[in-house]
């Protein structure tokens, strides 16, 4: 007979925290005040910075400025709602970003700040 033991560490699991809803709403500026002022008051820095942080040109928000809809904000939407698989519409996305065009960049970004921390280790005790 054999004195061997054999001892397994429990491993961390992995918890996706992801959902097919935007974190907030358009009009959840009191989730993230500070962002939220910097987006009304100095909306065209707020907006190339937010575009830059997610991994595409930095001066395309600027592109905004022609037009009665905002081709890039309409399109950062709808490309932000493919990748991280959030339910929607473009008809929907097109009317947010034509009237609530401030509001629509400061929910991007605070999705982008909630979807960049999206897996927890969770001990195998706590299950």
């Amino acid at each position: 007979m054999s004195n061997s033991m054999i001892v397994t560490q429990p491993q961390p699991l992995m918890i996706s925290r992801e959902s097919d809803q935007w974190g907030s709403g358009v009009c959840d500026c009191c989730d993230d005040v500070p962002e939220c002022c910097f987006g009304f008051w100095c909306y065209w820095c707020f907006t190339c910075a937010s575009t830059k942080r997610y991994g595409e040109c930095l001066c395309l928000p600027l592109l905004d400025m022609c037009g009665i809809v905002p081709p890039i904000t309409l399109s950062m939407r709808v490309l932000m709602r493919n990748r991280y698989g959030i339910k929607g519409t473009v008809c929907n996305d097109c009317l947010m970003a034509t009237f609530c065009r401030a509001c629509v960049w400061c929910q991007m970004s605070r999705e982008m700040k909630d979807r960049s921390i999206q897996i927890t280790l969770v001990g195998a005790k706590n299950l």
